[in-house]
């Protein structure tokens, strides 16, 4: 998930922010935009595969469902790996039967009332009560669903917060963007590993460029960033551990003169954007990762 502050993971309403990360800056914390900003969701589905959704095309679906598919044929997606958008507890790892059209089923819990579903696997790989980190398999692609229900192979996937259906279908975030609804095609950027797939250049957006950099020991790096075009300067904490797991970590900017602002929660890969118009005005930039804290003295003045 930012952001898994996630996940960034969109929001200037309640996950339903069309928004960029760049344009998320400074969520107040415990907001739903903090909150999915922290879960940092990813695309469910392995890293670098491009998979294309469609919330239009089903009479079953009552809100902001998706159905995902790839290939050209109606089968080409059955038996294909299903991982988890974000990290979080199995509350649902069943087959629904008659209860409802599900068939295979598995229900994420990731914490703040947040929870993904998964619906109709050919076969499911995760256990109620496991955790389970962001990427990993927990299922493949099928067409279960309940008696006399015939349907064609494809992932159901939804995103809810609260237990009143189906109002608490909320919009999809994948990498921090809001899905294209009614329909889009998407490449994953599920990747977890060690290498974190966010750059500062994405966390502050369009027209920023590093100008100064420190390293948080082996945890991160805290980057400040500055736009020439609107003299507005940028920080962010990118982690070099734990991603995809929110863990502790923040970054924040202070001008000269004005008071501090910062973005710090349990995060799974970076904290920010914190961006403040600087041009011509020192600035005071830092962040932490893990244990690791860097704090700049007042610099970068022009």
């Amino acid at each position: 998930m930012k952001r898994s502050g996630a996940m960034v993971a969109g929001l200037a309403l309640l996950f339903g922010l069309g928004m960029t990360p760049a344009a998320a800056a400074d969520p107040e914390p415990e907001s739903p935009q903090a909150q999915i900003l922290a879960t940092n969701f990813q695309l469910p589905f392995p890293c670098g595969q491009s998979w294309t959704g469609n919330s239009s095309a089903s009479s079953a679906h009552q809100s902001w469902e998706i159905d995902f598919n790839r290939g050209s044929t109606a089968d080409a997606d059955l038996g294909d790996p299903v991982v988890a958008a974000a990290s979080g507890t199995v509350a649902i790892s069943a087959h629904q039967g008659s209860v409802n059209g599900y068939g295979n089923l598995v229900k994420i819990d990731h914490g703040g009332g947040w929870t993904t579903y998964y619906a109709h696997l050919n076969t499911r790989s995760v256990s109620a009560g496991q955790s389970v980190s962001q990427g990993q398999q927990i299922g493949t692609v099928g067409k279960t669903s309940k008696p006399g229900n015939n349907i064609s192979p494809h992932l159901h996937y939804e995103v809810r917060l609260g237990t009143s259906y189906p109002s608490n279908v909320q919009k999809a975030v994948f990498n921090g963007v809001t899905f294209g609804y009614p329909e889009q095609t998407l490449t994953s950027r599920n990747c977890g590993g060690s290498t974190n797939p966010y750059t500062p250049q994405e966390v502050c957006g369009s027209g920023y460029s590093v100008i100064d950099s420190a390293a948080l020991g082996s945890e991160g790096t805290v980057y400040l960033l500055f736009n020439s075009a609107n003299g507005n300067n940028c920080v962010t904490t990118l982690k070099s551990k734990s991603l995809g797991t929110a863990t502790a970590t923040s970054a924040y900017l202070e001008v000269q003169g004005t008071a501090r602002k910062t973005d710090s929660g349990n995060f799974g890969y970076y904290a920010g954007p914190v961006v403040a118009q600087a041009s011509g005005t020192c600035v005071k930039w830092g962040g932490k990762a893990g244990a690791a804290v860097y704090d700049s003295p007042l610099e970068h003045c022009g």
